[in-house]
Parts: C-alpha cells; structure tokens; sequence
C-alpha cells in the first residue's frame, strides 16, 4: 500500500524530460512525436509541488547527466524518452544508476527491452503469453514466407505509433516490401512485420507496485473513422483524427465488456507487467485475434501523461474512470516509486 503523500518529508525532486520543439507538431510530422508537450511536463512539475516537493526541470539531453550529479536530487520523477539510440529510453536511468539517484518507473533493462518490439515479443513467447506471429526483417531479401496475410508492418524500436502509418496494414508482398524499405530508409532500423489481428483493440493500464492496481480497460474504437481509414490505432487515428480539433473519439472507457473478456484482458496485462518487470506504471496495448483472444501487441512501460482530457491521452484517461484527478495519478505514480526505496 503506498504510503500517504501529506505524511512525508519534502524532497528534493528534479523532473526529467523531453519537449517536443516548439516549431514542429506531432499532428504534421511523427520527427518528436514521442516527446512531451511543455504543458504536461509543467503539469507534472506543479502536481508534485503540490505536495510540498521541491521540483527542479532537467532536460534529458547531453548536458543532463553533468546537471543531475551537480544537483544531487533525492529522488528523480522521470518521463524521458531520450534522444537517440536503440535503448534510448534507458538512457536516464542508466544515469541514475551510476549517480546512486533513485527514479520512478521502471528499470534499465526493462526499457531496453520494451522499446525493443522484437525482444518484448521474445519474452512474452517464452512465457506462453500470447502475442502476434512476427519476424523481424533487417533486409530487403529476407523471406515473409513463414507468416500468413494479412500482416502488419512497423518500426520495431518506436512509440506513439511512429511510423505506423495507414499503409501498415498489408495484403500482399509487394506492398509489404514497399513499406519495409519505407522503415529502413526513414527510420534507419528493422522492420517488425506481424500477422494482422482482426479483433477489438484494447489498452490496460497498471499502477503501482506489490500489488500493482490494474486501472478500468480502455477500448480503442474505430467505427466512426472514414471508409478510407484501417481500422487499426496508426499515426493518423492517434494523432490526427482522434484529437480535440477533430470529431471523432476513437476512446471508450471504461470499455463496454463480459466479465469473462475483461478478468482475461486485466489477466494478461498483469502477467506482462510481472514478467517484463515493469514498475510504477506501464500501459498494455492487447488485441483480440480471430477466436477473441487478447494478444499483446505492445508494452508501454513510459506511457504518456498528457493531463487535458480531451486528447485522450490512454494513461490519464484510464485514471479518470477510475476516478483519479490528474494530481492524484501523478502522486500515486510518486509514491509507488518512493515506497520501492523505502524513502
């Protein structure tokens, strides 16, 4: 259980973060789309003031790790995407790690592997938790021949459905090369390419820690998108049509289910969370296959925080129907990390 917020000594807490460029938007091009609003990071800073907290801004850039050992804050509330590389999300722990500095959210190695589809997938296999068939192609010449069509081409190592475009969903080979060669050209890595499922799309979000709270499920809806539109949450759904500028909402929840799909969708949520090792917080993004059966199709153990209601941030909006204000989530995310080092 965690321990009351108001019952504790005031820290010294720093906030670490990316912002997304003030220039750029994630609704024209998916550059930064992983990255923070400064409004939900201003958010998250008064939120934790509220509660009595010091709360110093540290962008997670270049210079952050020479500023975090200046500071020498007692605990780091971390929302960091990173700015390169392949395990980029684990870039601020990794830090923390070496600085002795302990941090919300989940590990090194965690990071590292969620942000890896691939890998994720590999662990959920070996636990029997089921996951979409898939290969990873880090060629053009490489074979689809073990997998069936329809299939579903995607960046392996991205977020906020990054570079999972309309086109993802493919019927035959030559559409399926034309969108592998589009992933290694403008997102210079591996293609993850699955077999399609063609059930609802859900998301269940987890909190906390020991036992971790699983929070009202999320049904992504996609009846009210145009003919035109796969019925799947692409870059296009997520951030174009399904925002406040726009009709259309894409999100029911708490989703309308039987006792029997729900306990299933909250079942295998939980045994993703335990056996990737996510901590504090994390959101599970599940899919049924064609004998309604949740499948995982990715883990998103640095889910975003976007406080309006209206963008229908998955996180957040879970919490609400749960009947959390915005303040209340970010301090039990708070207090599950503090709890963890008994601070």
């Amino acid at each position: 259980m965690s321990i009351p917020t108001q019952d504790r000594a005031s820290m010294k807490v720093a906030l670490t973060y990316n912002v997304l460029p003030e220039k750029n938007s994630r609704y024209k091009t998916d550059a930064f789309v992983e990255f923070d609003d400064a409004s939900t990071v201003e958010a998250i800073k008064k939120a934790i003031e509220a509660l009595g907290h010091e709360v110093t801004l540290i962008e997670a850039n270049e210079n952050a790790f020479q500023k975090l050992r200046a500071l020498k804050p007692d605990f780091v509330f971390n929302i960091a995407e990173g700015i390169g590389g392949e395990s980029r999300e684990s870039h601020i722990p990794a830090m923390l790690e070496l600085l002795g500095i302990p941090y919300s959210g989940s590990g090194v190695a965690t990071l590292a592997i969620t942000l890896d589809k691939r890998r994720s997938k590999e662990v959920l296999g070996y636990w029997g938790i089921p996951t979409p068939k898939f290969c990873l192609l880090t060629s053009e010449k490489q074979s689809l021949d073990r997998l069936k069509f329809p299939l579903f081409v995607k960046p392996n190592a991205e977020g906020s459905s990054k570079g999972i475009m309309k086109d993802a969903f493919v019927e035959n080979e030559k559409d399926a090369k034309k969108i592998i060669k589009r992933i290694f050209q403008e997102y210079n890595q591996s293609a993850l390419v699955e077999e399609y499922l063609p059930g609802r799309e859900f998301t269940v979000s987890i909190l906390g820690n020991d036992p971790p709270r699983v929070l009202p499920v999320l049904e992504v809806d996609f009846d009210g998108l145009p003919d035109d539109i796969p019925k799947f949450d692409s870059y296009e759904v997520k951030w174009y049509w399904d925002t406040p500028d726009n009709e259309h909402d894409g999100i029911i929840c708490p989703a309308k289910l039987d006792a029997d799909l729900e306990g299933c969708l909250k079942d295998t949520a939980l045994r993703t969370y335990e056996v990737l090792e996510c901590r504090d917080l994390s959101r599970i993004d599940l899919r049924l296959d064609a004998d309604s059966v949740p499948n995982v199709i990715d883990v998103n153990a640095l889910p975003g925080l976007i406080p309006d209601p209206k963008e229908n941030s998955r996180f957040p909006k879970s919490a609400y129907a749960y009947g959390m204000t915005y303040e209340k989530l970010i301090a039990e995310i708070l207090n599950a990390g503090f709890s963890r080092y008994s601070l």
